[in-house]
C-alpha cells in the first residue's frame, strides 16, 4: 500500500462524503486506502460511508476523543508507506495525490509535505505554510505587525507572507488540513500528541519532525480547496478554549525551558489576554 489517508469526521456528514469523492476522483497509479473515523457525530456517518463507499475502512467512537487521537487511531491500523492527514472540509483536486507522491518519492529526506490550500473564494489558506510560533513570531502576529509590514520577514516569522505562495521551499510547519507523511518520519518521532485535542497537535509534530532531522515542505504545484467554517458564525466555548490551551501546550513543550521566566510570564499574559478578548468578540457574533 502505497498512502493511507486519514480522515476524522465530526458532525461534517456531508461534506466528509464529498471529501471522500474527491480523494476517489483523484487519478494516480498508487495504491491507497482511506480511514474514517468518525468522533461520535451521531449524524449517521459511518452507515452513509458504508453504503456509499464500502471500500472505506470506519472507526466509529462513541465519544468525541478530539482530532489528535482520532487520526492517531487511524495511524495504528494504516497499511500505507505514506501517511495522509487530510480535514473532512477539504476537496482533492485530481492530480492532487499523484503529484505530492511522486514529490516525496524523489525527495527522501523530506518527513512531512504539503500542498497549497486555497479558500472557496480563491484566497489563500495562510495556514498551510508557517513558521514556528516562538514567543517573537507570536507577539508581532498577535499584534498585527505582521499585517502592518506583510513583506518584512521579521515581523512575518508565522505566517511567511514575504514569501510567494506559489513558490515551492522548505518550512517549519504544515497545516494538519493536509500533512503528508513519511512512515520512517512517524517511526521516528512517533504519532501526534494526544495532549492537544483539536489545535496545535500538527504544529507539534511538524516541530518533532524537524528536530529529527527531516525536512518539512511547502510544494504548491496542486492545491486543494478548504471549507473552513465562516467567521461570523459564533463559536462554541470549548473551540476558543482548545484553541488557547494548545498555544499553553505547545510553549510549555518546546519554548519553556528555552526562555526567561520573564518572557515565560509575558506569553501567559499575552495568550490569558488573547483568550480573553477572543470570548469577548465571539460574544458579540450573531448565533447561526
Amino acid at each position: 500500500m502505497d498512502l493511507s489517508i486519514i480522515i476524522v469526521n465530526y458532525r461534517t456528514r456531508e461534506l466528509t462524503l464529498a471529501c471522500i469523492a474527491s480523494v476517489y476522483a483523484s487519478l494516480t497509479s498508487y495504491t491507497k486506502e482511506i480511514i474514517l473515523v468518525d468522533n461520535a457525530s451521531n449524524d449517521g456517518m459511518i452507515a452513509a460511508a458504508n453504503e456509499q463507499f464500502p471500500q472505506v475502512i470506519t472507526i466509529a467512537n462513541k465519544e468525541n476523543v478530539g482530532f489528535s487521537r482520532a487520526n492517531n487511531q487511524g495511524i495504528r491500523i494504516a497499511q500505507g508507506r505514506y501517511v495522509l492527514l487530510l480535514n473532512s472540509d477539504t476537496i482533492v483536486q485530481p492530480e492532487t495525490l499523484d503529484v505530492m507522491l511522486r514529490f516525496m518519492d524523489e525527495h527522501s529526506e523530506v518527513g512531512a509535505s504539503g500542498c497549497k490550500i486555497v479558500l472557496p473564494d480563491g484566497s489563500l489558506d495562510k495556514a498551510c505554510k508557517r513558521g514556528f510560533p516562538t514567543p517573537s513570531a507570536s507577539f508581532y502576529y498577535a499584534f498585527g505587525f505582521s499585517k502592518l509590514f506583510p513583506k518584512v520577514p521579521r515581523f512575518n516569522q508565522y505566517q511567511l507572507g514575504y514569501l510567494s505562495p506559489d513558490e515551492a521551499y522548505p518550512i517549519d510547519s504544515l497545516v494538519g488540513a493536509f500533512m503528508l507523511i513519511r512512515r520512517e518520519a512517524i517511526a521516528q518521532v512517533g504519532m501526534l500528541d494526544e495532549a492537544f485535542f483539536m489545535y496545535g497537535e500538527d504544529i507539534d509534530w511538524c516541530y518533532r519532525i524537524k528536530e529529527a532531522g527531516w525536512v518539512n515542505y511547502y510544494y504548491p504545484r496542486t492545491h486543494i480547496v478548504h471549507y473552513k467554517g465562516a467567521s461570523s458564525r459564533r463559536k462554541p466555548y470549548k473551540i476558543i478554549y482548545e484553541f488557547h490551551r494548545a498555544m499553553i501546550l505547545f510553549h510549555n513543550k518546546h519554548y519553556r525551558k528555552k526562555y526567561s521566566w520573564l518572557t515565560n510570564g509575558l506569553v501567559y499574559i499575552g495568550v490569558g489576554v488573547k483568550f480573553a478578548l477572543s470570548l469577548v468578540r465571539n460574544k458579540l457574533r450573531p448565533v447561526r
